[in-house]
């Protein structure tokens, strides 16, 4: 799973790298644009549903139960979000395609095939994971980052120049990964009795506020930069993609420390050992804290000659600029790790306060005007994770000075909790 993790970040990171020098600056910028998108819609309203299956299926598994049918009755619940996004996108697609992808309609057709193709890939990994099937698992992330990249090899080679094709390939890459993956294992079709709507709504909808909030905050700064830009401006949101890529590796590569260490604490919460979970969780936010220290310290000193051998063109990022976006990707790192305990000791909803105080102010303070449109992102971006890790922060902290235990499925949805994509 650790390896298919790290093939599928290092996979990413070589892909934007080559469209960057495949492209031109406009072109790249709007494949960054629905990159973000992409990735705002498949793990945030996609991601939950993975985890309540993993958690059905695994507590059935613990039965002796089959969780084949828990599987059919989520292919409906994905199946109805998907159909739900497609026609919102259909809905809005005018303003998608002028506004974000720059009149090409090839990037929309390439958004709309990820939208389907995305929710079939997490309802599989779902399944994979409940059944504790965890190479498959880590094989579907790693084929599918290596598909991806294969693909734009291929267009960088025969010289395309247009971002449409890079687009088709992102949606295309999950199903031709599921048809490899599907073809090697399909063990998770036990037989069991029918499963009802409450084996996966038990928190859902919380569950989904938080990931979607999350993920829009994760993503937001390319987005916002493509949407208020005007014709000379068009640029930015590739320049702060490129940079956002630098500033998130310890952020990506912290996410597998967290992964190691949130089981023990969760266990830890079940158990009833709460002064062995805070002071855990408390070495943990120090840990989360130095790395983002660290990794600022390092984009203020190195990142725009970094970003300048990894994406050529990306010359325009100060010091300044990657400090903001580092810093930003630090509170981000300390905002998960506050929402994976809050879930953990079952305050779902908490959680998903915590991340909405952060888009609001992330909304309010880009809503202001401003001259330079790279400042403006940033400065709204880096506000809005603040407030995203102080108020999750807060939450954590009322919330465990009445901390008793928490449930099996609340820790299985804390340990699973929002991967971010480079």
């Amino acid at each position: 799973m650790g390896a298919g993790l790290a093939i599928g970040g290092l996979t990413a990171y070589t892909f934007l790298a080559v469209a960057k020098r495949s492209l031109t600056d406009d072109a790249y910028s709007s494949l960054g644009a629905m990159w973000a998108f992409v990735f705002l819609v498949g793990p945030g309203f996609y991601l939950p549903v993975e985890q309540e299956v993993g958690r059905a299926i695994s507590a059935r598994r613990a039965l002796g139960i089959g969780g084949w049918p828990v599987m059919r009755k989520a292919a409906v619940l994905a199946g109805g979000l998907a159909a739900v996004l497609l026609v919102v996108s259909l809905a809005i697609s005018p303003i998608l395609v002028d506004k974000l992808f720059d009149h090409e309609w090839w990037l929309f057709a390439g958004f709309l095939i990820a939208i389907v193709t995305f929710s079939a890939m997490h309802l599989v990994r779902g399944g994979y994971s409940g059944n504790g099937h965890f190479g498959a698992y880590g094989f579907i992330f790693g084929a599918e980052g290596f598909l991806r990249l294969a693909g734009c090899i291929i267009l960088a080679v025969i010289g395309v120049e247009q971002a449409g094709p890079y687009g088709v390939v992102m949606g295309v890459a999950p199903l031709v990964t599921l048809v490899i993956v599907l073809g090697r294992n399909r063990d998770f079709r036990q037989p069991g009795p029918e499963a009802d709507w409450q084996e996966l709504t038990v928190a859902l909808w919380w569950l989904l506020a938080a990931s979607v909030f999350a993920q829009l905050l994760v993503n937001c700064a390319p987005i916002a930069a493509k949407l208020l830009a005007d014709d000379s401006e068009k640029q930015v949101a590739g320049h702060i993609l490129s940079g956002l890529l630098i500033a998130r590796i310890p952020l990506f590569f912290f996410q597998a420390v967290q992964a190691a260490l949130l089981p023990k604490l969760a266990a830890q919460a079940a158990e009833g050992r709460h002064d062995d979970f805070r002071q855990g969780l408390r070495r943990l936010t120090i840990g989360v804290a130095g790395v983002g220290v660290i990794g600022s310290l390092v984009a203020l000193t190195i990142g725009p000659t970094v970003v300048k051998i990894m994406f050529e063109k990306d010359t325009d990022l100060t010091r300044t600029d990657l400090l903001f976006l580092a810093a930003a990707s630090a509170c981000i790192m300390l905002g998960l790790t506050f929402a994976q305990a809050l879930i953990a000791l079952g305050s779902h909803a908490a959680a998903a306060a915590g991340w909405g105080a952060g888009v609001v102010a992330w909304f309010v303070v880009t809503a202001i005007p401003s001259d330079d449109l790279l400042m403006r992102v940033e400065r709204g971006f880096l506000s809005g994770t603040v407030i995203a890790a102080a108020a999750l922060g807060a939450l954590l902290r009322q919330r465990l000075k009445g901390v008793t235990t928490a449930s099996a499925q609340d820790l299985y949805e804390a340990v699973a909790h929002e991967f971010v994509e480079p």
